[in-house]
């Protein structure tokens, strides 16, 4: 069995907090996230803006020079699955329900409710392709590819364990085995399990929306999106358990 560390702990401290925030007062979350989310596009929506681009230039960049063709295993290994393989498990288990249903909606919904532009006017078409091209195009999986290549490199040519916080260790140092190392990892963790929560919340609401519509006798509840939660986990499980070739592939 392996070792349970302390930035499990750490993070379990910080989550924990907020899931019975939202069992005990749901509604007050909402207005806090809410106020949080505007306060972040707001004051930092710029750099968020800035960061994607300049990751998309990076990695394009990276990938045609000469690093480009440097092996994530191991000097001769080849990969294991073929670049079609890759192209499915991406869009499958990267994107998932996510861009089946957002890449639609999204730029119907900024075309009815535009930002700045007039509502369902031709600019506000103009508009919402772009945000929609931002969300669901090249940036997004620039950011992917950056922290994908920072861990694989790590852990596949140099033995690292499989954290952000090795894979920082050239820029880190020897801080990356200490505090800093840790607070890192809890702040990886922590984000990644409120990016599952919204993705798999959406998804269940989504799903419970689509079982409405086809039958009259679901109704629309938050106990029939825990059903849904409860059973997309037992299939996610038995997917990771049974390893990459028969749960994904």
């Amino acid at each position: 069995m392996r070792k349970v560390t302390p930035a499990f702990w750490a993070s379990l401290a910080i989550v924990l907090p907020f899931v019975a925030w939202g069992a005990v007062s749901p509604g007050f979350l909402v207005e806090a996230a809410e106020a949080a989310r505007s306060f972040l596009v707001d004051r930092f929506g710029w750099f968020y803006l800035l960061t994607a681009t300049t990751l998309l230039v990076c990695v394009v960049g990276l990938a045609a020079s000469r690093f480009g063709r440097v092996r994530l295993g191991g000097e001769h290994e080849r990969p294991e699955y073929s670049t079609r393989a890759w192209f499915a498990m991406l869009f499958s288990a990267g994107m998932g329900i996510g861009l089946v249903f957002w890449g639609v909606a999204e730029p119907v919904a900024h075309f009815t409710a535009p930002p700045a532009a007039d509502p369902r006017s031709t600019e506000a078409a103009r508009e919402a392709l772009r945000y929609s091209f931002f969300h669901w195009g090249l940036h997004p999986w620039a950011i992917y590819a950056v922290l994908a290549l920072a861990l694989a490199y790590a852990r596949y040519r140099t033995g690292a364990p499989a954290t952000v916080s090795a894979a920082l260790r050239p820029v880190l140092g020897r801080r990356a085995e200490g505090a800093l190392g840790r607070a890192v990892d809890v702040a990886a963790v922590v984000a990644t399990v409120f990016g599952v929560a919204t993705s798999l919340g959406l998804g269940a609401a989504q799903v419970n929306g689509g079982l409405a519509a086809l039958r009259g006798d679901i109704p629309v509840t938050s106990g029939v999106q825990l059903g849904v939660i409860a059973v997309v986990t037992v299939l996610f499980l038995l997917s990771a358990l049974s390893g990459l070739d028969r749960g994904i592939k």
